[in-house]
């Protein structure tokens, strides 16, 4: 399904005032211009003007979604000044969903430039609460009511970081414990066999929601969905459908860049995402944020626009959040 500009703004704002939020990761992509963005706001004598386009796109994003993934905030604190720049830019019913930096989640930093003389070596501050408080939530307090939800992306652990998965919970419970307490946070694992009981009680214990993700070494979004007790909070859920599982992340770059349409559609993310919206309509207090990103299947934009029609269009016409009686299913 191609997007259509004004039926998905009108889609996700009836879904935002049900407490779903769907939107994407990040917003800076040039291959969405003549989708969601006007290429005239940021051109000048028929050539787009980078600067400005970065600068302003936004604003025009928050024309149409009402929730985006702030990826940037993973590789460095977030300034008080850049978060009110943001939200500066968009509607008061907005909300942002922001990663926690890196050098909060990094066992050990990768063997890549950026790191420096960091590369390679264990990481001193991870799971550090007095930073993360001081460096990430500080900042945040002064746009703390546009805040959906924070979280902790935790990159694949191996054996040399943690011998078991139940010393990472041992951790993550402390960290949790010493954490200011009444902010929306989640946390995202890239190990598989650590979706386990102990983990999910860990975080129901914090009323931490567990991020469903799909990604190359995961289970699927789907089976995910299946796992006694995943749903850890029941006041926030939140998924992020980032790959097809199976694929890695530059393959998928490669593969689908510049993310100007759909290379490949994955029928079973999408039915995913479908579930998690009706759970969050049929919840009535619980909040949902569910963000899609270009390498799933290659532009975002379209991925979103083929997911919404779970609700009817007559419902949306109208003013009322209801779904198809095909779409709903069984209750449990």
């Amino acid at each position: 399904m191609a997007f259509d500009r004004e039926t998905v703004q009108e889609y996700v704002a009836k879904l935002a005032s049900a407490g779903v939020y769907v939107g994407t990761s990040s917003w800076k992509y040039e291959g969405w211009l003549g989708q969601l963005y006007d290429p005239l706001r940021y051109a000048s004598r028929g050539k787009l003007i980078k600067s400005r386009f970065d600068a302003g796109c936004l604003s025009e994003y928050g024309e149409v979604f009402k929730t985006v993934c702030i990826d940037a905030a993973y590789y460095t604190f977030p300034s008080a000044r850049y978060l009110a720049k943001l939200e500066g830019q968009v509607p008061d019913d907005f909300r942002f969903g922001l990663k926690v930096t890196d050098s909060i989640t990094l066992k050990h930093y990768p063997r890549l430039d950026r790191f420096g003389i960091k590369a390679g070596k264990p990481n001193a501050d991870f799971l550090n609460s007095d930073l993360f408080t001081s460096e990430f939530l500080q900042p945040c307090e002064t746009i703390r009511d546009k805040i959906g939800i924070i979280m902790l992306e935790f990159s694949h652990f191996r054996k040399a970081d943690y011998a078991f998965g139940r010393d990472f919970v041992a951790d993550l419970d402390q960290f949790f414990a010493r954490i200011p307490k009444g902010w929306p946070l989640g946390v995202e694992l890239r190990n598989r066999t650590w979706l386990v009981p102990e983990y999910f009680t860990c975080l129901r214990k914090h009323g931490v929601a567990h991020v469903f993700n799909s990604w190359q070494a995961m289970p699927s979004v789907e089976e995910q969905l299946k796992m006694p007790d995943s749903r850890t909070n029941p006041e926030l859920a939140a998924a992020r459908f980032l790959l097809k599982p199976g694929r890695k992340y530059a393959d998928a770059v490669e593969a689908f860049r510049p993310y100007d349409q759909v290379k490949e559609e994955y029928p079973e993310g999408r039915s995913a995402a479908s579930q998690l919206i009706r759970e969050g309509l049929r919840s009535g207090v619980k909040k949902t944020y569910l963000y899609v990103n270009n390498r799933l299947e290659g532009n975002a934009l379209a991925t979103i626009a083929a997911i919404l029609p779970s609700l009817t269009k007559a419902a949306v016409a109208s003013g009322t959040i209801e779904l198809e009686p095909e779409a709903m299913g069984p209750k449990d």
